[in-house]
């Protein structure tokens, strides 16, 4: 039998995408255990993977990151990145850039001797690995270990031009293009980066591993053998890195389609669309669910300017969503708040989202065949936005600069039909996911001795 470790960082919107993955290889006949925080002990068990303790980060997100217990440093640094985001792109980009160190390459010394001893007890036939966790693949790399990558984000987070970057978005919305001054600044910090994490990892692997290849490019280090892309396959992408197999999933949605809603849920759905009203849910992710402003004018708008319900997912700020003016005149029978929604679940029944551009939701909603107003924030979602955009799967507006009128009309727009651009792609990604990426990586990777 197959022995696999599926390697995730402590974060919610990573690890249930792996978490899925791993139980579609399991029905591949591998043995698979998930390394992972003790926090993600239960998601490992619903997925019928064994469980063994690895943290190869200081920060985590178990849910709504508001929530999760964290060091002062981390909560201070989570404090710095939700404040520049309500300075645009530039400036969140730019907070990204300066903490990158310390959110993603923490303790690789420490991350490499725990890894040798996981090999030590388990000898797994190979490793999938979360391509941000980039301690755990160098230490993979430096470990002669085979492995292959899980891309998490937008495929251009493993760079493979010259002057690709990580952390400098490949695209831009129509919406949100930053000027040239303010691109020159971006790609600066994303070239500073590049030359110091790479700086490291071949200090490490010259320390560690003096036998091994010295990595060339540090944010491109991927598995020679195959890299899983949680995202479709766009025509106009950047190249997959070359050499790897590229698998593009297209989505990573539990085998079948998501479970029904259950009787709670199934009630409040009833509630909301009474009349036959379409229902809109508004999610912006575990981090920026605490721009409770923007949830807010969203779904003021929605109710404006549509006949449309509203279900909202506003982590720890529903008692601000919830009292904030423009919605003191909405009711219970068109308005919805709570911390968390099942978001796959109410796809299934909703007639457009707005969300933040993060990958999960851009890929759901494909998979639904739902049309979504992108509000891009951070990180990889102005290069998803654009994919959207580009892809006839929704429209872009600037979070910072939203309106309800604005909000309002945009929804409006999605509702009075989503397109057959969206349908089309929708089934094309359909009979890929995880059992499909599983099947691959079986044939991909090559049979530890």
């Amino acid at each position: 039998m197959t022995r696999v470790v599926v390697i995730s960082p402590p974060f919610h919107s990573h690890a249930r995408p792996l978490a899925t993955l791993g139980g579609a290889l399991t029905r591949h006949g591998a043995r698979v255990d998930f390394a992972c925080t003790p926090a993600f002990a239960e998601l490992a068990g619903r997925h019928g993977l064994g469980f063994t303790e690895l943290a190869v980060t200081r920060n985590a997100n178990h849910g709504t990151a508001e929530a999760t217990r964290q060091n002062r440093a981390e909560a201070d640094r989570l404090r710095e990145f939700l404040d520049a985001t309500h300075h645009g792109p530039t400036a969140t980009l730019l907070t990204q850039a300066r903490h990158r160190a310390d959110d993603m390459l923490a303790d690789p010394e420490q991350v490499l001797h725990e890894l040798a001893d996981l090999d030590r007890r388990l000898h797994p036939d190979w490793y999938l690995v979360d391509q941000l966790s980039y301690s755990a693949t160098l230490a993979l790399h430096c470990l002669a270990l085979p492995f292959a990558t899980f891309c998490p984000g937008h495929p251009s987070y493993l760079p493979t031009t010259p002057h690709g970057y990580f952390g400098l978005p490949y695209a831009w919305p129509h919406t949100l293009h930053p000027s040239a001054e303010e691109l020159g600044r971006l790609r600066g910090a994303a070239a500073a980066n590049d030359a110091a994490f790479t700086a490291a990892f071949q200090a490490l692997t010259r320390r560690h591993a003096p036998g091994r290849p010295v990595p060339e490019r540090a944010f491109a280090l991927c598995s020679p053998h195959a890299v899983v892309f949680n995202y479709p396959r766009l025509p106009w992408l950047p190249p997959a890195p070359a050499g790897p197999r590229a698998l593009y999933a297209g989505h990573l949605l539990p085998e079948g389609g998501p479970e029904p809603l259950d009787e709670r849920w199934q009630a409040v759905r009833t509630r909301l669309t009474s009349g036959d009203r379409p229902v809109v849910l508004v999610a912006l992710g575990t981090f920026l669910s605490a721009r409770d402003d923007v949830l807010a004018t969203a779904s003021a708008g929605i109710l404006r300017h549509t006949p449309a319900s509203v279900i909202v997912a506003a982590g720890e700020r529903v008692a601000a969503v919830t009292a904030h003016p423009l919605l003191r005149d909405a009711t219970p029978e068109r308005l919805h708040v709570a911390p968390m929604v099942p978001q796959q679940e109410l796809l299934q029944h909703a007639s457009a989202m707005v969300h933040h551009g993060g990958n999960n939701s851009f890929t759901e909603c494909l998979h639904a065949a739902v049309p979504a107003l992108v509000l891009p924030f951070s990180s990889d979602q102005f290069a998803i936005a654009h994919d959207a955009e580009r892809a006839g799967a929704g429209r872009c507006l600037d979070p910072n600069t939203l309106t309800p009128d604005a909000a309002g009309q945009a929804v409006a727009a999605l509702l009075a039909g989503p397109g057959h651009r969206l349908t089309g792609l929708s089934a094309r990604q359909r009979p890929h996911g995880p059992a499909w990426a599983a099947s691959a990586l079986v044939q991909a990777m090559p049979t530890r001795p």
